[in-house]
């Protein structure tokens, strides 16, 4: 059959576009898997789809609980939503896999027909590697001498100023701290005592340890999907007791041994890959029982520690960079502070190059001598690696032959960032105990650890910036002084002496205290639900230029359920002011109660009260910018009543629900998320 010419180059143009559109799925497939998978090979790879959760909204909540909750069910509903499709291919061909949702992912196994299937899906945006990822372990390490004698404390806990906080009453307890690492020998004598997961005489593994190495080499001492915590290396045991530690005797090596830890095994004997990196970073924001089932964000640590690196040279990209820093910022924004050793590759400049320590949401640490002297391999920034050129390391912290517990019962010295990143970690846990409103709020713990710090200043520049100059890219903002951060978080203004509330009847009574005044104007009392928004609630003149200590009061006659946050704002005649720290009363209303279900809500939410006496109540709900959703008077006769309200009409967003009582005092305030 012969072709006139413009029909022969329609079809060349035609068969060329076919052609383009059937190899279309190639582009998303990262190239060293396409390279193995072409070679007929059955490669791992993880599934990036396009869809990621919105967690905006994350930062309105108070608590780190409701955040945390509100961050996993934003997350989980995503990959609930999207995944359904993969899923489907990959059951129908009875592939290897595992679903993600603190990133939208997946972790597959397959050969090329499956990939190109999945590739093909609109959903999915990118295919990447997940390669072999060895831990940055000590440079160097040696036996423990001999401790020095009874309750001798660790070096690296004395300079912090750690030992000093203890003095104060504040040794990390109701903190949680995590460890994502190479397993933990969890009943060293070290450290056994502060395992959550043990109740002084039997061991509940539920919630408290995970195992993501799911295939471990030959020869590994724990073997696979451990259901009880193992190290098969060492590294884990020493970091987690250098965040806890303590025997109760000789063996003071901890930072916060008032602390607990729970832990999640990412490495099979050092080598991890970003798959096993992620379902860690998933297990710290939700928990799960010992099956991998009913997570609980409620029973996230505070704090986790990571000392791991993916270089490029091991196959690590700008693809597998957003991936693991989605991960690390779900994770900030669910309130878990996420610390991260700087590496080990120093002394260059912008050796601080592989995740997750060259995140912006990672707090990234360097390690220093007992002399606060910056370690020669402790990495430096500017970060170039991704091309932000960002600063880093955030903050120093001692990493040089730092004596901590090691598998059985011993002890070693380890050297590296990986030591001087859980002195961060209990650092961060010292703190929380000292001022437990910090818990969640990501953002203050990093400021005050940052701008606590002892400045350290180095003759090499590095990214343009002068080592001379603080913060710098070898040091950071300066090795941490965690009694220097939690006296700026405690501090008040310099002319006052003391501020409290106390919750009385129906009331808070605040009262404070000053010393000899200087042009002191007044006082502003201001109050907050949440720590965000602040309300004036009462305006107190000072007695202008008192020689002598003056004492204050003030009335807050309609506190809310649960939490009232109260602050001075002390404001001189100039007009200059600074505030006082954050006092909290705890304020439950006798005789009323009253629950909100579901939250998440989506058509409706059930409203729960309960009453001794009869009230009448009046019922508002607001959007986030104010408009009113909502009103009810509700007549409520002792005992239990249940109220619902149609939400099927509202928008996904972020809505506030206030009770008065017929005297418009504010009963309970909620914030509810649809």
């Amino acid at each position: 059959m012969k072709y006139s010419l413009p029909i022969l180059l329609f079809l060349l143009l035609f068969g060329s576009h076919n052609i383009q559109a059937q190899n279309a799925w190639r582009t998303k497939v990262a190239p060293s898997v396409l390279e193995a998978i072409d070679d007929g090979q059955t490669v791992e790879y993880m599934v990036w789809l396009q869809q990621q959760a919105d967690l905006e909204n994350a930062k309105l909540f108070r608590t780190k609980e409701d955040k945390g909750n509100y961050v996993y069910q934003q997350l989980s509903e995503t990959a609930r939503q999207t995944q359904g499709n993969v899923l489907d291919l990959l059951e129908e061909a009875d592939a290897p896999h595992r679903a993600y949702w603190i990133v939208n992912s997946l972790w597959v196994e397959s050969g090329l027909e499956l990939l190109q299937q999945i590739a093909q899906l609109p959903e999915v945006q990118s295919i990447l590697p997940n390669p072999k990822v060895s831990f940055d372990g000590p440079v160097s390490t040696m036996p423990s001498a001999a401790p020095r004698g009874i309750n001798t404390i660790e070096w690296g806990i004395t300079q912090i100023s750690a030992d000093q906080v203890w003095g104060m009453g504040y040794t990390g307890q109701n903190v949680v701290i995590g460890g994502q690492d190479t397993g933990v020998d969890w009943d060293h004598p070290a450290i056994q005592s502060q395992y959550r997961g043990w109740n002084g005489t039997t061991a509940d593994h539920n919630y408290n340890w995970h195992d993501a190495i799911h295939n471990a080499g030959s020869g590994n001492p724990c073997g696979s999907n451990t259901t009880a915590p193992c190290d098969d290396n060492n590294h884990g045991t020493h970091t987690v007791g250098t965040m806890a530690g303590d025997d109760g005797g000789n063996n003071q090596i901890g930072v916060a041994p008032g602390a607990k830890w729970v832990a999640c095994r990412n490495m099979d004997q050092g080598d991890g890959t970003p798959a096993t990196y992620i379902e860690c970073f998933q297990w710290f924001l939700a928990p799960t029982d010992i099956n991998g089932s009913n997570p609980d964000a409620t029973k996230a640590p505070h704090v986790i520690n990571n000392s791991w690196g993916c270089p490029t040279s091991e196959g690590c990209n700008t693809g597998n960079f957003a991936t693991m820093e989605a991960a690390v910022n779900n994770l900030r924004s669910a309130g878990v502070v996420v610390v991260v050793s700087a590496g080990n590759s120093g002394p260059s400049c912008s050796s601080v190059r592989t995740p997750a320590a060259i995140f912006d949401g990672s707090f990234s640490v360097g390690a220093t001598s007992s002399s606060d002297a910056i370690a020669g391999f402790s990495s430096r920034g500017n970060v170039t690696v991704d091309g932000s050129n960002r600063m880093k390391p955030d903050v120093s912290a001692p990493g040089v032959s730092v004596r901590s517990c090691v598998r059985g019962t011993g002890y070693a010295r380890f050297s590296g960032t990986s030591m001087a990143g859980p002195h961060v970690a209990g650092a961060v846990a010292l703190m929380i105990s000292a001022d437990p409103s910090l818990a969640g709020n990501v953002d203050l713990i990093e400021e005050a650890l940052m701008s606590s710090a002892v400045g350290l200043t180095t003759t090499q520049n590095c990214g343009g910036v002068s080592g001379n100059s603080v913060p710098n890219n070898t040091f950071g903002h300066g090795r941490i002084d965690v009694l220097g951060a939690i006296n700026k978080l405690l501090a008040l203004p310099v002319e006052l002496k003391a501020f409290y509330a106390e919750a009385v009847g129906e009331k808070v009574n605040l009262y404070w205290q000053t010393s000899a005044e200087v042009n002191s104007d007044y006082f502003e009392v201001e109050k907050s639900a949440d720590l965000n928004r602040w309300s004036s609630i009462d305006r107190v003149a000072a007695n202008q230029n008192a020689a002598v200590a003056l004492d204050y009061t003030s009335v807050d006659l309609h506190p809310v359920n649960g939490p009232n946050y109260y602050r001075l704002k002390q404001v001189d005649q100039d007009g200059s002011f600074t505030y006082s720290k954050v006092v909290t009363a705890y304020f439950k209303k006798e005789g009323f109660q009253m629950k909100v279900f579901p939250n998440p809500f989506r058509d409706q939410i059930t409203l729960s009260l309960n009453t001794e006496t009869r009230r009448n109540l009046q019922l508002k709900v607001f959007n986030a910018v104010g408009q009113q959703m909502h009103s009810a008077n509700i007549r409520l006769e002792r005992g239990t009543a249940a109220s619902r309200i149609a939400t099927d009409n509202w928008g996904e967003g972020i809505y506030f629900l206030n009770v008065w009582d017929e005297n418009g005092r504010l009963l309970f305030q909620e914030t509810l998320v649809h």
